[in-house]
């Protein structure tokens, strides 16, 4: 499938430039790809995109296997990058409720064309893994 917004190899050549430019401190791309792509950020996000503002326990419901710890760090993580905005209103017990700021919802957006080609390329590369294990 061929996608129109694919870009030339010049750009992806300057963004491995961009995330090879820092070799004795922060790069921005790397650091910021790497706080952002693993499992539990991702589904927090597509959790708060799709679902709105929620408590806590309620996000842990909707993704399910994440352990309380785990989805602390990664709240107080997308809270301190600007993502998730953390509300705490002044009951007895405190409620807690987070939801996608403006930057998390256009990070939520481009996540989306991951996703979808997820969906549309998954299979494919189901069949090469498994043609990949067979070899083995």
């Amino acid at each position: 499938m061929e996608n129109t917004a694919i870009v030339d190899g010049k750009k992806f050549k300057e963004i491995f430039e961009l995330a090879n430019s820092t070799k004795n401190g922060v790069c921005p791309v790397r650091d910021i790809i790497a706080r952002i792509s693993d499992k539990w950020t991702l589904l927090s996000i597509y959790a708060l995109g799709g679902y709105g503002t929620l408590r806590f326990n309620e996000l842990k419901n909707k993704i399910g296997d994440v352990s309380q710890r785990m989805l602390t760090v990664t709240l107080r993580n997308l809270e301190a990058d600007g993502i998730v905005k953390r509300t705490i209103y002044p009951e007895v017990p405190p409620r807690v409720e987070y939801e996608l700021t403006d930057l998390g919802r256009s990070l939520a957006f481009q996540l989306t064309l991951l996703t979808d080609w997820v969906t549309v390329n998954g299979e494919v590369i189901i069949k090469h893994r498994t043609l990949s294990l067979n070899k083995n």
